[in-house]
């Protein structure tokens, strides 16, 4: 049996008022961060951040320009 990290846990669901996509999310605990990277999404809605794994993925459409 192999754990679950939170970086395979399912994605974060990131709304078109919350962009732009940055990690660590403010719900990340303080002792978890490291340094603040803005990720682009990709054609689906979704990005993953290279530091930590986390998964991040649009929930919804997003507004003209972003």
């Amino acid at each position: 049996m192999t754990a679950t990290t939170p970086a395979q846990a399912l994605p974060v669901s990131v709304d078109a008022k919350s962009l732009p996509v940055y990690c660590p999310n403010p719900a990340m605990p303080l002792w978890s961060s490291h340094p603040r990277v803005y990720l682009d999404l990709d054609d689906h809605g979704e990005t993953m951040c290279p530091y930590c794994g986390t998964r991040y993925k649009l929930s919804g459409p997003a507004r003209p320009g972003h």
